[in-house]
């Protein structure tokens, strides 16, 4: 399965444009799910220097991805494309979860 995930408001509390405090039993379920061989797309809004510390943020809190704001590589080679609409099994987004942290 692929997992697009959100940053602000769902990896962490939302205080852009810093980051805020972690949301631990997001980050566990998304460690969890790649441990178990799914893909994890970091899905966000954040580009450039915001973009880059939350990369560095995800990497201190044991987070890593299979792409950032991008399709899969082996889903770009499969359709010939890489459309801008990125291509997950579920999207993980504090608009449209309910988040008690």
């Amino acid at each position: 399965m692929v997992y697009a995930v959100d940053f602000d408001g769902t990896l962490c509390v939302n205080a852009f444009p810093e980051i805020g405090a972690p949301r631990h039993e997001i980050i566990n379920f998304v460690k969890g799910r790649r441990r178990d061989g799914d893909k994890i797309i970091l899905w966000t809004c954040r580009s450039g220097w915001a973009l880059e510390s939350a990369i560095r943020w995800c990497m201190r809190h044991g987070l890593e991805f299979d792409a950032v704001n991008d399709n899969l590589a082996e889903n770009i080679a499969s359709f010939n494309n890489n459309s801008r609409k990125v291509s997950a099994d579920f999207y993980i987004d504090d608009r449209n979860l309910s988040l008690e942290v």
